[in-house]
């Protein structure tokens, strides 16, 4: 990785996983969760970043966090 570590405590852990959320509106009401993100954290302070899956497929998503 290019960067230098997480923005808050300069740590080079880090972690991510695949989330989907609920939108507004009708999404919400019956619960379907169309919004899909991968949030990439720090494993020493916990700050987290949350990245559209649609919009960075094919990127490497830690560069992104580490500023790479």
């Amino acid at each position: 990785m290019k960067g230098n570590g997480c923005i808050k405590c300069g740590s080079r852990d880090a972690g991510q996983k695949d989330v989907a959320m609920t939108g507004t509106g009708l999404s919400k009401m019956f619960d379907i969760q169309n919004n899909q993100f991968t949030v990439v954290y720090c494993k020493n302070c916990g700050y987290s970043e949350f990245y559209n899956k649609n919009a960075s497929a094919g990127s490497n998503i830690l560069d992104f966090f580490f500023g790479g």
